[in-house]
């Protein structure tokens, strides 16, 4: 990972430093790029929130191999973990990586590695056409995000994307704080409870399942539930749409307390590691989305960057979960939860 990193901070200059520790400090207010709106309050609470759980380690149990792997809307993960929905290399990466090879590396890297890479949407029509036409080279093993459109460009990009083989569906509302948007002239909007609805119907008349980013409150979690949606991301959309914000591992446990069992709860926001896998889940998600390390590992290394990035996450997990004897996904509860 060293060298992945070293590499994506030459081919980053100028939109990411790449940075030892993540943590939204050195990018404040840098959108388009990689930083955080505003006072980048939102992406710096997403990491103190998570610093924040502590961890109880037991060592007096027999647990040396733990099984990471889990099913989350009807995919079979080896750990869980998805690669978060992140497109736009040009404007948010520096561009000297192409978008098709930047989208293949994180989705063809995801699907070597036994997990799901999800794709982006935007205003340049190549953003979304790379990534259905990589969730098509990989046989429909992918997830496409679609932008909260307002008009017809919602219902034809759920056409696309129906076309790739995908069986899910997701749509980050969270974007509609997106202002740049809007000033592009293609505007997004909040979607209301009536509106989800239609979008999840459609969906589902393709035997497919539907993803709502963009959930941080349980009132919005209910809403979701009641509204057909398969599963919510816990998500301020990377602090990159509304400033002070509190950080997704904070409100994750309410919002799983309120809906867990009614649907699928992922969550994103300052996960680098697997001992912050092992945290979210403990939490009460059911899995994780990954944005800018898998990001930053595609554009230093590209599908074999991604690759290193999993790998070093999955054995990064295992020692977590042998250090607070869990054998299994199904282990990682608040027990192992420290509760000062």
């Amino acid at each position: 990972m060293k060298e992945v990193k070293e590499k994506a901070r030459e081919l980053m200059q100028g939109f990411c430093r790449v940075c030892k520790v993540c943590d939204g400090r050195a990018c404040v207010g840098e959108v388009p790029g990689m930083g955080g709106l505003g006072t980048a309050a939102s992406f710096k609470n997403n990491i103190s929130a998570l610093a924040s759980v502590k961890l109880n380690m037991r060592l007096l149990h027999g647990v040396t191999e733990p099984d990471t792997s889990c099913s989350v809307l009807g995919y079979d993960l080896a750990m869980p973990v998805m690669a978060a929905p992140i497109g736009g290399v040009s404007f948010n990466m520096g561009g000297k990586v192409g978008e098709e090879d930047y989208i293949d590396a994180v989705v063809s890297g995801s699907k070597a590695c036994g997990v799901i890479g999800c794709t982006g949407d935007g205003v340049p029509p190549f953003i979304h056409e790379a990534g259905y036409a990589a969730i098509v080279k990989n046989g429909g093993l992918g997830i496409p995000f679609i932008k909260p459109w307002e008009g017809g460009e919602l219902d034809e990009k759920l056409e696309k994307a129906r076309a790739t083989g995908c069986a899910a569906f997701g749509m980050d509302v969270d974007a509609a704080g997106l202002v740049t948007l809007r000033q592009m002239g293609r505007p997004v909007s909040p979607k209301t409870p009536a509106e989800l609805e239609k979008i999840v119907s459609k969906v589902h008349g393709w035997d497919a399942k539907f993803i709502l980013k963009g959930i941080m409150t349980p009132d919005e979690a209910l809403l979701a539930a009641e509204v057909g949606a398969d599963a919510i991301v816990v998500s301020n959309h990377g602090g990159r749409v509304l400033d002070h914000t509190p950080g997704t591992a904070e409100v994750l446990p309410a919002i799983a307390e309120a809906v867990s069992g009614k649907l699928a709860i992922l969550v994103d926001g300052g996960i680098r590691d697997g001992a912050d896998v092992l945290k979210m889940v403990a939490l009460g998600a059911d899995a994780v989305m990954i944005g800018r390390p898998v990001s930053v590992a595609a554009v230093g290394g590209l599908q074999e960057g991604v690759e290193t990035y999993f790998n070093t996450l999955k054995g990064q997990l295992v020692q977590a979960m042998i250090l607070t004897g869990s054998q299994t996904v199904k282990d990682l509860t608040s027990r192992v939860i420290h509760r000062g």
